[in-house]
């Protein structure tokens, strides 16, 4: 397959990918164009499974994206006077209170409940509509390991919950969970899912 014939097959998955993450799709497209000129530029020879090589720089793309998009925000913040910035806080607050309230109680069972890799899988899959193809390359597991995992995860998640202690989740875990509902980005979601596995993996280890 040359080139041009995997831009043409790779496009529209890679565009889907960065459109969940990013919520636009003017960024989107900018985003993966640029994934492609880098990859273009790249020693493909190298590049053994062009396909992942591709999700995998597309999905980090986003995560710069997102962060930069971030930093502007913040200094964008921090020029507003104080009033601004309260009555500009007020304003968000207004609208979220009820929903931030009712996701903190959510994750809390699924942070209970569900291993790392079983919530990554279902909430990406149940929340953001990622294929089993996407989780695949995105948790490095074969398509029916994800089917199985998020299985699982419902039928962990059906069971009585009322005896589920409700503990304070990882407040990074529980704000890019928040983010990602309200904003739908769930890149920082997938970083963190990311970090928790290997932390788990790590203390297995040990």
């Amino acid at each position: 397959m040359n080139q041009s014939q995997a831009i043409a097959l790779y496009q529209p998955l890679l565009q889907q990918i960065a459109l969940k993450m990013v919520g636009s799709i003017a960024d989107a497209e900018d985003i993966v164009q640029d994934t492609f000129l880098k990859w273009l530029s790249a020693n493909t020879e190298k590049i053994e499974n062009t396909k992942a090589y591709l999700i995998k720089a597309v999905t980090n793309n986003c995560i710069n994206h997102l962060d930069a998009l971030r930093r502007k925000k913040d200094e964008c913040l921090q020029n507003l006077s104080p009033s601004e910035l309260i009555d500009w806080y007020k304003e968000k607050e207004f609208f979220r209170f009820d929903m931030e309230n009712e996701i903190s109680a959510a994750l809390n069972v699924v942070h209970k409940k569900l291993e790392p890799l079983e919530k990554g899988i279902f909430v990406l899959r149940e929340l953001f509509d990622f294929d089993y193809e996407e989780l695949q390359l995105i948790f490095d597991k074969k398509k029916e390991n994800c089917r199985q995992l998020f299985s699982r995860a419902k039928g962990k998640l059906s069971e009585e919950t009322g005896k589920v202690k409700m503990g304070a989740s990882s407040p990074s875990i529980l704000d890019n969970f928040k983010n990602a509902c309200n904003f739908g980005s769930p890149a920082d979601f997938i970083k963190d899912v990311k970090r928790e596995i290997n932390l788990k993996l790590s203390n297995s280890l040990s």
